[in-house]
This record gives structure tokens, sequence and C-alpha cells, in this order.
């Protein structure tokens, strides 16, 4: 199990907050995914879940985290320091025969293990798969696989599907491929970074990725619903109090000095009236905000070009991406509207 309670990071150089008062627990059986934007701290969060000390040098960090059992971290690349070392080597302090069932099911050929084959050699799926036989034979109770899947072919990355679905142990790992989530991820860990990348924003979810989706797209609709519904009553409300005031307030200008009582009462209750503005601007404070949704890309153009709304920018589509007859991935589409 992983618990994190109210984690604060910021970066170093800026200040730029991108953890605010985050807290978490992985229990078991839970394959928790961290998904965002390039930049929001996917990977410095995993980090710190791992180990503190691999964000020292750009972070600054409050908060606590407890770690029970062993956890096994799975980085982005593989350490240059290797790049040049055998696989023999790799595993030299390693009992490669006494983990054969793993070596096995991560589908690598035992021979290529013992070989002397340098590492910078393989594949992107061959690197990873031996970096997780490596992990695997420390017997670890967590796994912490950050972007596991770059560089890999279609084929590996089913494998690596089924390997995060299969496996007993948690895991916690940061992608961004939307197949590999909605496949295997049963909690959901959303970073954003909203004003311009000046306030985070961490939402969990404990569902698939496909219902996280339908349920974010269901909240923020209901709250822009209730949010206009509150403004549009509020300007209704505003409106039948100013005929109100105009009202009272052109009668205590035509009262006459010969009716003093009268004039008591509309003092009284021009007072209440007022009274009734301030709750009214008060209730309003306390509306609820329209759902912010966070820039992913801020594109800026000269002002003499405008580009109308609904204009078709680019629409682009791949059904099938290849090098060397290894399917890369599928079904690339990039659409971009004004």
């Amino acid at each position: 199990m992983i618990e994190l309670k109210n984690i604060h990071i910021n970066l170093s150089q800026n200040g730029r907050q991108i953890i605010e008062d985050f807290s978490f627990t992985l229990n078991r059986g839970e394959k928790a995914v961290i998904i965002g934007e390039e930049g929001n701290g996917k990977s410095t969060l995993l980090k710190f879940v791992y180990n503190e000390k691999l964000i020292d040098s750009y972070c600054e960090y409050s908060g606590t985290v407890i770690r029970k059992g062993r956890l096994a971290y799975l980085p982005q690349e593989i350490d240059e320091r290797y790049l040049d070392v055998s696989l023999h080597e790799y595993f030299s302090k390693e009992d490669t025969l006494a983990h054969i069932n793993i070596i096995s099911n991560l589908d690598l050929p035992f021979e290529l293990i013992e070989s002397e084959r340098k590492i910078r050699t393989l594949s992107g799926g061959e690197k990873v798969k031996i970096q997780l036989a490596k992990i695997l034979m420390e017997d670890p109770d967590i796994l912490l696989l950050d972007e596991p899947t770059n560089d890999l072919d279609i084929e590996t990355l089913e494998w690596l599907e089924r390997f995060i679905c299969n496996t007993k142990l948690p895991v916690l790992f940061v992608s961004h491929d939307e197949t590999l989530i909605e496949n295997t991820a049963n909690v959901i860990i959303h970073l954003e970074q909203l004003h311009r990348k000046s306030k985070p924003r961490i939402t969990v979810t404990h569902a698939s990725y496909r219902e996280y989706l339908s349920l974010r797209k269901q909240a923020f609709s209901k709250q822009a619903q209730l949010a206009k519904k509150q403004r549009d009553d509020y300007e209704k409300q505003m409106e039948r109090w100013q005929e109100i005031y105009n009202r009272v307030d052109h009668e205590q200008r035509v009262i006459t000095r010969q009716d003093p009582g009268g004039a008591r009462l509309l003092k009284k209750k021009m007072k209440s009236v007022l009274a009734q503005r301030k709750r009214f601007e008060r209730e309003a404070k306390d509306f609820l905000d329209f759902p912010e949704e966070e820039e992913a890309i801020l594109t800026k153009f000269s002002d003499d070009i405008t580009i109308p709304n609904g204009k078709v920018i680019l629409d682009f589509f791949l059904p099938e991406l290849q090098i060397d007859e290894k399917i890369l991935s599928r079904n690339i589409r990039l659409f971009v509207s004004g």
C-alpha cells in the first residue's frame, strides 16, 4: 500500500505549484494511472512517490508518503550507464534460473538474458521487458511505471496491456496511451494546470477511463447549467429589485411634508430594499463557478488573421503507422477547427 497525505510540490526554478494538497491511497488490486498534459507533473509525482530524493534537484515539496512494502520503479528511459552493458552482466547479480517463470511470463528468450548482446542494441519493447524482469526479480509489492509505452510497437503494447491486467501487484503508472489506459486502469488520477498553468487541480476517480470521461462530461455540463441558471435568476431578481427601488425612490421624492408618517414608512421601506440588495449580492458570491478546462495547446495568431468558428483547419487520419513492418500505432487522428 502507498498512502500520500497533503502533498505539495513546487518547481524550484519559478515557484510554480504543480501539486497542491494531494492525498491518495493505492490499495491492493488497483491499477491507477496518472494522466494529464505535458509539464503537469505526472513523472515528478511518480518519482516523488518512489523516492523524494529523485526530485530534490528541481522541486520543493512537503507532505507525507507512507510506503508499506517494496516498491519497484520503471523509469521512462533506461539509465545510460547500462546501454553498453551486456545482458549477461546486467542480470549478473540475479539468479536468473530461479526466476525462469518471470522471464517466461515476459516473453523473453532465456538465451537473450544470458547473452553478451549490448542493451543499446535492443528494441524499445525489449528494453522495457528486461527492466521489468530485473525489478520483478526483486520481488516487489508495488509497481511504479513511468510511460512504459514509449517506443513500443503494437504487439508489445498488447503484451504490456496483458501484463498490467494480469499482475496481482498494485500498479501506479503514467501514460498518454488512451487504449492502454482504457484496457487496464481502474483508478484515474488527472493532473491539470488551470489559469494559464498557475493553479493545479487533481481529480481522482475510481472508475475506468471511459467511465471517467463520461462522468466528467456530465459533471461539467451539470455545473455549467447550474451556474448559468443561478446567474439568470440573479439577473431577473435584480431587475425586480430595481423596479421596487425606483418606485420607492420616486415615492420618497414626491411625498409632501404634510405626511410625516408616510415619509417615515417610506424611509423604513427603502432601508429594507437596500438591505435586500446586499443580501442578494452576498448570495451571488457563493454561486457555482463555470467549469474550467485546461488549455492543452495555446495557439496565437497575429491580429490580422481571423479564423471563423467551426472552420476546419486540419483533418488528418492515418489508419496505420509502420516502420520496418512493425506497426507502431493505429487510427491516428488529428483534427483542428476554429
